[in-house]
């Protein structure tokens, strides 16, 4: 099993308490983390330079010979584009998620800040996925401000109506996954009436149980605000069932991607 140490576009499988076992794919593999937004929450650490254009990082062909060494045995529920920063802002996503089903079967996932999703050629690409998990943390620009910390040029108006546009023409399933803290606990409200017009598959409430800078809210405060959603699927972190997983990545490589 030493020659699994050697992966370094792929990583886990990670326990999901959303999608179960999750092997994760990284497209941006760098020391630091790429991304649009500096979220008050985030475990991989603060955004040093926000990355606001899509560029290519990694060769799909890379990610590939990575999928093809792994262990006919290995149990994944789905192929996770995640990884350190936001993973569409790597300019071959679409290509990365159509060699990846060429050589593997599992159900495909796309896990997104939601930061680029106004433009029509990211939602092109992650339409190639089974499963889009998108965020939505705030219902104003003032509250996404707070929470996200978005790059100057992104504005809450295009996020959410990228996502509209998006659940309009998806055929997959579409998740919401809404992150709560002290900061936007009262915006509760405001934001599950946004939700119930968008109308997604999957409502996933959430609040940041691993190591970062702000606390999570309690279970009974998370439960309160789980029941103001109503409609489509609603699940909890605290009350989801996380499955054992044996990660196949050497510990370091789970830990550069926040999953300890």
């Amino acid at each position: 099993m030493g020659a699994m140490k050697k992966f370094k576009y792929i990583y886990g499988p990670v326990p999901s308490w959303r999608i179960g076992s999750s092997l994760g794919i990284d497209l941006l593999s760098q020391t630091e983390k790429i991304c649009s937004f500096d979220c008050i929450y985030c475990q991989l650490g603060k955004t040093k330079s926000y990355s606001l254009s899509r560029e290519r990082y990694v060769n799909e062909a890379e990610v590939v010979k990575e999928l093809a060494m792994l262990p006919s045995d290995v149990r994944i529920d789905f192929l996770t584009f995640s990884g350190r920063g936001e993973p569409t802002l790597a300019a071959n996503l679409g290509d990365a998620i159509k060699a990846a089903k060429k050589v593997r079967t599992e159900p495909i996932a796309v896990i997104t800040n939601s930061s680029t999703i106004d433009r029509e050629d990211v939602r092109q690409e992650i339409a190639l996925a089974d499963y889009v998990i998108a965020k939505l943390d705030a219902p104003t620009q003032e509250m996404f401000e707070v929470i996200n910390r978005p790059g100057e040029t992104i504005r809450f108006h295009g996020v959410l109506e990228g996502i509209r546009k998006f659940r309009g023409g998806y055929k997959g399933k579409l998740a919401l996954q809404l992150m709560f803290t002290k900061e936007n606990a009262n915006c509760a409200g405001e934001l599950a009436r946004i939700v119930q017009d968008i109308g997604p598959d999957e409502v996933q409430v959430n609040t940041p149980l691993r190591k970062c800078p702000v606390q999570p809210l309690s279970e009974s405060e998370l439960s309160a605000i789980q029941g103001l959603f109503n409609g489509p699927q609603v699940i909890s972190v605290y009350s989801s069932h996380k499955i054992s997983v044996k990660p196949l990545s050497d510990p370091d490589t789970l830990i550069r991607r926040g999953k300890t």
